[in-house]
């Protein structure tokens, strides 16, 4: 960062903002150190930022030695891993998201709801261990959203897990039916599975023993609240 831009202390931490404190780094080293290594995975933890400022701040990381870009040679997109002062990163993330679940108020974060986002995070933190050891698969529906994104399919086969926004061609082994809002607090940890349902919030319908795991191989996020 240029000196005109930047704070001009030597203070440790005025010149860890200067390369973090930019819009979106901490979002985009939050998808880097999740697992994301492709410009496209990126985007779809980031679906509101545009490709053109995720490039550019791609570069900045790489420059500030955060993350490594390889390209294979084969065609295919680069990929982006961090470095060891990117892994030490991590700690920071977590430290800054479990400040903000203990003390902001919870329903701000509610506010800002996206089906795209939550259904990626929930197909990454996955668990596949309570699941029968066959390929499952699990329809969300959201009857509250736009229609494009009303319905998304949970697959997993065995250690794998993908997510499709059209309908896959396979047998559904559970229909999940509630509003963006609760899954989101479900999912946040704001409140449980067997909560939402009692208070008649989420209809789950189908096969009886993937329906009574859903706690388990739900995954909450990182940040989320144990639920009772």
């Amino acid at each position: 960062m240029d000196s005109q831009g930047g704070y001009g202390q030597f203070c440790p931490v005025a010149m860890s903002a200067e390369v973090l404190c930019t819009r979106w780094t901490m979002l985009v080293v939050r998808e880097l150190l999740a697992g994301s290594t492709r410009f496209n995975e990126l985007r779809r933890g980031l679906p509101r930022m545009s490709p053109a400022l995720l490039s550019k701040r791609l570069g900045e990381l790489e420059e500030a030695g955060i993350i490594t870009r390889s390209v294979d040679g084969r065609g295919e997109s680069p990929t982006y891993h961090p470095t060891e002062a990117g892994k030490e990163l991590m700690q920071v993330v977590v430290a800054m998201g479990e400040w903000g679940q203990k003390w902001l108020e919870s329903q701000l974060s509610l506010r800002n709801l996206d089906p795209s986002l939550l259904m990626w995070d929930m197909r990454r933190n996955l668990n596949p261990t309570p699941l029968p050891g066959r390929r499952v698969v699990i329809q969300f529906l959201y009857p509250e959203v736009r229609a494009a994104q009303r319905r998304w399919w949970l697959i997993v086969d065995g250690e794998t897990v993908d997510l499709c926004s059209v309908e896959p061609g396979f047998d559904v082994d559970l229909y999940v039916s509630t509003d963006l809002r609760t899954m989101t607090a479900i999912w946040m940890g704001l409140t449980s599975v067997r909560a939402a349902v009692d208070e008649d919030k989420l209809a789950l319908v189908g096969e009886r023993a993937v329906a009574d795991q859903m706690q388990q191989w739900l995954g909450l996020s990182p940040f989320a609240r144990q639920p009772a």
